[in-house]
Parts: structure tokens; sequence; C-alpha cells
């Protein structure tokens, strides 16, 4: 331990300067009883900056538009009882998409724990399944060290959430400030560097395979490695899939990318995965929207399974060669194993495969019909907004639709340009999470691309970003309905529309609502206005912008794969299912 200044000081202050040692220049939070000791101090910090979110769902998702934007720990504070409660489901986000986050909530005085006080939660208790660890701090000695603990945890191994419950009394007590020194936790040890052993043997595995893929997932851009990812799969030319949290972490335009698998994946990447013969899976978790009907997933395909989480490996598809550790090292060792491989004259027989692909590919490409109405098209909207905002671009996005439009139809070019909630499909994300990400990346244009569901459960947080000079765009896809429920109604339950249909007669106005916030609103209502208004919400930055696009309310998702179905009943378009012939494999 470090005694930088042995002068008692109260829990509260300890809490700020722990905060501060933990190099924090940013957190998002709402103040309230429990907490409020801790927010007297934080006014008279120079290095935090707190902004004062109106929901404490919102401060959850910046902070991790904020972790996911600047690969840094995004910090989240709220008060006991509903406070901490609202912060339940963005940190049950994060541990499910691996994003390293610390959340800080205050807690009754100790000695009324367990007496159902008010505003009392045992938020300890709620968040124990959805957090890497979590703290109830009672002792204002000890505050120092259960921080120092939680942003190592937070950012160690696989990235999750913590949570540091701290009680009133332990933040209005006074005691030693004693930040520590080192970081000793028996048990908590991730492994980083793979065993060389099991590496050489996936070498020797991808020489020989005839149909070999890169199955990409988020964690490479977590252990940001997509520099070695890029090394790999040129050195070998097999093909890669990115899969929904992986967008950006290869190429869209690189030959050798084949899109995203899975539900909404491209034909290529699901005919990939699905015919053959080797897996390279590097840090994916094998999820159900990925591999469908896990029983008729990759039929034919042995398994490299790489991923610093040991839990992930075997827990839905068995490897032939599992390898634990940080993903980035495991890349370099591949990469040098691979190469000497090679120096013995082997090469990999992939013409016969690339073949099969190519025709794949160029046979069924990703595309939409225009309406024949003369609407506007979503699909045309998200694509022409790839296009006019660039590469360079940072995208959040919720959940439905406008997600799978967005991972579809804008290129991607560069890892850490595409937040979305993946593992827990959050309605609400995509605004707070840009706002997230505008503080992270101040020089970075920011665009949540949101449905009109998503948009009204957190578009209070608009008021947060006019207040504090955080312009953010969204790209407001409005089609008056839960459009991913509605398909789904629309296929799957004889269009029969129950309780889907959110519009009548503009309400609300979310050009008016826009407005009400101190944002610029925009509407797009005909497709020969699309680029124009585009050009316009990017030339304004002085506050955030808000452009309501009126799109065809039936436009659905293509491809698509049922849920439960099998990846081989994969349709390109209703009722068209792409007519490959999987065989086995050589």
């Amino acid at each position: 331990m470090s005694n930088e200044n042995t002068s008692a000081i109260t829990g509260a202050e300890s809490l700020v300067r722990s905060l501060e040692h933990a190099g924090v220049t940013d957190l998002f939070g709402i103040p309230g009883g429990a907490i409020l000791p801790a927010y007297d101090p934080l006014m008279d910090s120079k290095k935090l900056r707190h902004i004062l979110v109106r929901h404490e769902q919102g401060a959850g998702h910046a902070a991790q538009g904020y972790a996911l934007a600047t690969n840094r720990v995004g910090v989240c504070v709220a008060t006991s009882g509903p406070g901490a409660t609202n912060l339940v489901t963005p940190i049950a986000d994060a541990y499910m998409d691996s994003v390293a986050m610390v959340a800080i909530t205050g807690q009754v005085p100790s000695g009324a724990i367990g007496t159902d006080a008010f505003q009392e939660a045992d938020i300890r208790g709620i968040t124990m399944p959805i957090t890497k660890h979590n703290y109830l701090v009672t002792n204002a000695a000890d505050i120092p060290k259960a921080i120092a603990e939680a942003f190592h945890i937070a950012s160690t191994g696989r990235p999750g959430p913590v949570l540091v419950d701290i009680s009133k009394d332990a933040l209005q007590a006074k005691a030693d400030f004693l930040w520590p020194t080192a970081i000793e936790l028996p048990g908590y040890n991730p492994v980083t560097k793979p065993n060389s052993k099991q590496v050489k043997e996936a070498a020797k595995l991808i020489m020989e395979s005839k149909r070999p893929v890169f199955y990409v997932g988020g964690g490479v851009i977590k252990a940001q490695a997509t520099k070695e990812l890029f090394q790999l799969a040129e050195l070998t030319g097999i093909p890669v899939v990115t899969t929904l949290m992986a967008r950006g972490a290869f190429p869209d335009s690189h030959p050798q990318h084949l899109g995203m698998p899975g539900m909404h994946g491209t034909v290529a990447a699901v005919g990939a995965l699905q015919k053959s013969d080797l897996l390279i899976t590097l840090a994916a978790r094998f999820d159900d929207r990925v591999t469908g009907r896990r029983d008729s997933f990759a039929p034919f395909a042995s398994v490299i399974h790489a991923d610093i989480d040991p839990a992930e490996i075997g827990k839905n598809r068995e490897a032939d060669v599992p390898i634990v550790g940080d993903v980035r090292e495991t890349i370099i060792e591949l990469i040098a194993a691979l190469k000497s491989e090679m120096k013995t004259g082997k090469r990999i027989d992939q013409e016969g495969w690339w073949s099969e692909l190519n025709i794949m590919r160029s046979t069924y490409p990703l595309g939409y019909d225009l309406p024949t109405d003369g609407s506007v098209s979503p699909q045309r909207v998200i694509e022409r907004l790839g296009k006019i905002t660039g590469p360079e671009t940072i995208y959040t996005a919720g959940v439905g639709q406008h997600q799978m439009w967005a991972a579809q139809f804008i290129n991607y070019e560069n890892p850490g340009t595409w937040l979305n909630s993946g593992g827990l499909g959050t309605m609400g994300f995509a605004v707070p999470a840009a706002m997230g990400a505008k503080v992270g990346a101040p020089n970075k244009t920011v665009w949540a691309v949101d449905g009109d569901g998503c948009f009204q459960m957190t578009n209070q947080e608009l008021a947060t970003c006019a207040i504090n000079d955080i312009p953010i765009k969204v790209a407001l896809i409005n089609n008056q309905s839960l459009g991913m429920v509605r398909q789904w109604q629309t296929l799957f339950y004889n269009s029969r529309y129950s309780n889907t249909d959110l519009q009548t007669h503009r309400i609300p106005d979310f050009v008016k609502l826009a407005d009400a916030y101190g944002c610029h609103g925009l509407r797009c209502e005909s497709p020969d206005q699309i680029d124009a208004i585009i050009e316009k919400a990017m030339s304004l930055n002085d506050a955030p912008v808000v452009v309501d696009f009126m799109v065809y309310k039936d436009a659905m998702v293509w491809p698509m794969v049922a849920a439960g179905a099998s990846n081989d009943d994969i349709k390109y378009a209703r009722d068209l299912a792409p007519d490959w012939e999987r065989g086995d494999a050589e």
C-alpha cells in the first residue's frame, strides 16, 4: 500500500481520490441520498468530469459506449435502491458483451442493511450473476482497495462489469487514504499466454484443411488484435467471417471477407460455416444467433477454439484443439507456427473452396428491394449514411431491424466503429452509448442508428447531450412500429399485428421533440431527400441532431434463419432459399 496522505479523509473523499488514481477522467451518473456524500468532494475534483444523465440506465449504457470507443474502463454512478436497480440492464448488457465497466452505487447505512430501509436493495445479490465480481464496502478504509481491484478485474482477462456498493456511513466516516501499490487476488489469474503445443497442433490442422474458415468474434477487438488478424488472414488466404460483435475487426473491403454469419448473416458467411471442414474460432462463443440449431451447425467441421475465458471453450461446441489465452498472443504464436509449417513447402489447398465460395457470394449478395409505393427504403437510408459519413465514423445501434441493417449495409473498415447490444439485445442502447462514445472520442463523428421503438426508451439523454455539448447524431429509422417483432408476426403469426404499432398522427413528433431537447430536428419523407438531409446533419455540429427518416413499414431483414432452425434453412428472401448443395466435406 502506498501511504500518499496519512491525514484522515472521509470515505467520500477517498472514493473521489481513488477514481483519480485509477485514471478515470469521465463518469456518468445521478446523485441520490445514499451516494450523496460522494457528490460533495466530486465538485472539487480537477480531474473528474461528471456528466449528469437523466436516467441511470443511460449512465450505464454511456459507460459502455465510452469503454468500447476508448478501450478504457467505463464508469457509472447511482444511488441505492431504484438508482442501483436501474443499472441492472446495462450491467447485464456489459456482462453479455464483455465490456469493461465499473458501477459505483450508494447503499443505506450499514446498520440499516437488511431492515428494508428506505431505498434499500441488495444490489450485490441482485447483480451477482451478471458481474465478474462485486463488493459491498462498509468501512471507509476499504474503499481504495475495492476500487483498485474493481478496475483491475474489469479490464483484465475477459473484460466485464464490476459493481462496488458503498454504505452511506462508510462514505461519511474518516480513514487514512492508502492506495494499493500491487493487486493481489488469490484465485484470479487470467491465463494470457497460450499453450505452445496447442498452437502448433492448430497450425498443423490448418495446413491439412481443405475448407477452413476464420470464425472471428468480438474478443478480437477487445484484445486489440485486429492487425494481427489481418496478418494471419493474408498469410493463409483463408476466408473470414466476423460476427455481429466483430464487425470492423477485419475490413469489409478485403476480398477474403465473406461478411457476418448468423440469423441475418450473408449467405456466403453462413454457407462457409456450414460447409467448412475446419472452424478457426478466435474469441467467439458459438452464440445461438450464429449457430442456429446447434446439432446441425457446421456438421463436417473440426474446431480450433481460442479464447481467454476457459469457460467458453466446450460450452456450446466441443473443441478439437482448445487454446486458452489472450487472442492477440495466440494469433502471434499461430502466425509463427504456420510460417514454420510453410517453410517445409506445405501449402493450404483452397482453390476449390474459394471457387465454391465465390459462386455463393456472387449469386447471393446482400441486397434489398425498393418500395413500390415510392416511400423511403430503410436499407437505402443506412447504406447512404455509411457512404456519406465514411469509415472513421462511430455507429451505435440498439436492437431490431435497424441494428441488422446497420450491420449489413454499412461497410466497416476499422475496429471500434460499430457499438451495439449483441448478447442481451437491449432496446434503448443506442442514444446513451453514442453519448458515451462521443465523450470518449470527441473528435470522431458519432451516429446512433436507432428505431422509433428503441429511441423512445432512452431519448431523454438528448437533454444530457445538449446541455453538456455532446453533439451526437441520430438516424431515426421510423417505421412506426416495433419492426423486428412485426416482421416475426408477418412470417410466423399470419400477419396478426398484436401490439406492435407505435404511432398514429405522429405521436410523438420527433422533430418537435428534438427541438424541445435543444437539438436540431430534421425529417426525411421521400427517397430524393436522403443524401441532402444526411449531408445537412453532418454540417450541424453545435448541438445534437435527430433525423426522422419516415421509412417503409413492411421492409424486412433478409437473409434470415428462423429462431431454432438449422442454418441450412436460411432464407435469402421470403420463401426463397439459396440453392446450395451442402455435400460432404472432402
